[in-house]
């Protein structure tokens, strides 16, 4: 009985950093009004999203694999708005990213990691 394939798994943490440089980018790119935040928008939700499909492909279940990726980035985006950007983050929004961790974890125990 084996877990989720270690190329499954690097593909899908490639695709999280990948979404999170995007949505960095976003706020970068002031409504896409500059080019190359703009730019970078586009190409890092492309390679995020090949990556996931390529996930998916090398048997990581979907409803987990999603769970994680976009559980994942949210906290690390949210991270990166605090440092990079000066976000203000109440106590309910951490309250809010530690159910979300939470809820990724239990879709990983309920729902495997590969099928």
């Amino acid at each position: 009985m084996g877990g989720p394939p270690v190329y499954g798994l690097l593909l899908l943490a490639t695709a999280i950093v990948f979404e999170v440089i995007g949505t960095s980018a976003l706020r970068a790119s002031e409504g896409f009004s500059r080019l190359w935040p703009s730019v970078v928008v586009a190409v890092s939700y492309g390679v995020s999203f090949l990556c996931l499909s390529l996930a998916l492909k090398q048997g990581l279940s979907m409803g987990p694999a999603y769970a994680i990726w976009s559980g994942v980035g949210t906290a690390l985006i949210t991270v990166v708005g605090l440092y990079a950007f000066s976000d203000k983050i109440t106590p309910v929004a951490y309250a809010g990213i530690a159910v979300i961790i939470l809820g990724v974890v239990l879709v990983n125990l309920g729902g495997g990691g590969a099928h």
